[in-house]
């Protein structure tokens, strides 16, 4: 076995200490199956939602990390409950009506009110392969249906009916009294409706692999709990799949901790060792809410996407997953923003501090060597200054600014004008509003326009800010914060704004005394 970094054996950042306790597992034994298994499930009950991508990159990370202290395999499983049956139809979906009839039944089974895949379960599934794909993630999609219906799973569900009563003991405990009097791990599939039965388990035949059910017709009924006709409640579901996988490390959210704890017990219970895990914090809307997949109230992946690129995401889903954080359209100029300054330091960084970079991270450690000279929030001042129409307004700015880049060049900065001006346009102008200055203020406006004419159209931004500093000291502002939420208010119409230093070599010296002049006028 190679020996790992030194450095990953020591850095701090929360992917590494979580890979660095996951190898402690293996003893550098390569497990019987011949890999090291990550694995995150998804509920195919609703869209794809944003709370899935992140798990999946957050796996991702600690398998990263992992795979610089071990050389022992690694795969990542994307496992979909979809043999769950449909309880509720969610809000955002077509063909209400239509779904309503097929309550009860496997997604796999009920009908895809999209019409596009053989059902609800495959069209979600799709969903979520697509946008993964879409993010270069490296994983194996795994199908309930499809390992339910092998009979892959069938020796552990037989283990499970032979250790019956163990298994109900685990559970019973944390269940009302009604669900206590008629709780079982199996849940029969309906010979007649395919819908998965919630029923009463009448008797267990464990030398037959079967159980005796109460139909809710009345009957009694005999059915194997093997190949597909039966399926497990959740809790022992998850155990199975841990024990038939042989997973090694899950997250999961905080809303699960005692489902996990549950889980934990049966695979022991079943021979088995529970995976290493991670708890998680859940994200908030903008109410502060928990965001759900049935009541679409949290931002999509391809919201997000639309204002921000990619790399934004990953590093909003990197920082501080032990803390509840709103996930809405506002907090997304700060994480792209974020992402730069990270992405510019990790260039100077020396060895012991690379794998602490959340950029490090965000590209699965190799990192780009470009790094944009402008930051997001800047473009966003200049789309809302200038009125931006399209992307191309703004590059008209950044080749008089950096004449070197184009959009072939440096395509996140592309990538990152053409969404400044979408996030512009949604969230920026319908809400702008210019104060008139005041008189001592327009005196300091007009001695601003006259420093800015006397200096060279070429300045840098360091000694445009220096000016900006000199009028405003000048001017016996009491707090130079009040000069700045001038300019802020009165130029550009809102409460916050940029360096104005590094805006103003942007937007162009002439441009910001021509903006000045029309304010002036207008006041």
């Amino acid at each position: 076995m190679n020996q790992p970094d030194t450095f990953a054996l020591q850095a701090q950042s929360w992917p590494f200490q979580e890979a660095r306790s996951l190898a402690q597992r293996f003893d550098e034994q390569t497990p019987e199956k011949g890999f090291v298994l990550f694995e995150t499930g998804y509920g195919p009950s609703g869209l794809p939602h944003i709370g899935t991508f992140g798990e999946v990159v957050r796996t991702s990370m600690v398998r990263q990390a992992f795979s610089h202290l071990s050389d022992l395999p690694t795969k990542l499983f994307i496992f979909s409950d979809d043999m769950d049956g449909l309880r509720k139809v969610p809000d955002t979906i077509p063909n209400q009506e239509m779904m309503q009839a097929h309550l009860g039944q496997p997604l796999t089974r009920v009908p895809d009110p999209f019409g596009q895949y053989e059902s609800f379960g495959h069209h979600n599934n799709a969903r979520l392969r697509q946008f993964l794909d879409f993010f270069g993630f490296d994983y194996e999609f795994q199908s309930a249906t499809d390992w339910y219906q092998s009979g892959r799973f069938d020796s552990v569900i037989l283990k499970i009916l032979n250790h019956y009563d163990a298994v109900i003991n685990v559970i019973v405990p944390t269940l009302g009294p009604e669900r206590r009097a008629t709780y079982s791990p199996f849940l029969p599939l309906c010979p007649e409706t395919g819908k998965v039965l919630q029923v009463e388990v009448i008797e267990t035949r464990p030398n037959d692999g079967t159980i005796i059910y109460r139909h809710p017709s009345g009957r009694q009924i005999e059915t194997p709990v093997s190949g597909g006709r039966c399926k497990l409640q959740w809790k022992v579901d998850w155990a199975m799949r841990w024990l038939a996988l042989g997973v090694d490390y899950e997250m999961s959210g905080k809303d699960l901790i005692d489902s996990v704890r549950l889980s934990g017990r049966i695979t022991k219970l079943l021979g088995g060792s529970p995976p290493n895990g991670f708890t998680y914090e859940l994200f908030l809307d903008e109410n502060g809410e928990k965001i759900s997949k049935s009541k679409g109230n949290g931002l999509r992946v391809e919201d997000w996407l639309h204002y921000a690129p990619r790399e934004s995401l990953a590093l909003f889903m990197y920082h501080a997953p032990r803390r509840a954080k709103r996930l809405y359209f506002d907090v997304i100029p700060r994480a792209m923003d974020d992402y730069l300054s990270h992405l510019a330091h990790l260039a100077g960084q020396t060895a012991d501090k690379v794998f602490d970079n959340p950029a490090w991270h965000v590209h699965s450690g190799t990192p780009p060597h470009q790094v944009p000279g402008l930051n997001y929030s800047l473009l966003l001042n200049l789309a809302s200054v200038c009125h931006a129409e399209n992307k191309e307004t703004i590059w008209g700015f950044i080749k008089k600014y950096a004449p070197q880049s184009t959009p072939q060049n440096d395509p996140l900065l592309d990538r990152m004008a053409a969404c400044a001006v979408a996030y512009y346009k949604d969230f920026i102008q319908p809400h702008k509003s210019y104060r008139r200055a005041q008189s001592a203020e327009k005196e300091a406006l007009r001695d601003l326009a006259t420093c800015l004419a006397d200096l060279p159209d070429d300045s840098d931004a360091e000694t445009i800010q220096n000016m900006v500093y000199a009028v405003g000291k000048r001017h016996n502002f009491s707090n130079l914060r009040d000069w700045f939420r001038t300019l802020y208010e009165v130029l550009l119409g809102q409460s916050e704004g940029p360096r104005m230093g590094s805006f103003i070599a942007l937007y162009g010296i002439q441009s910001m005394i021509r903006l000045i002049d029309e304010r002036l006028a207008d006041a």
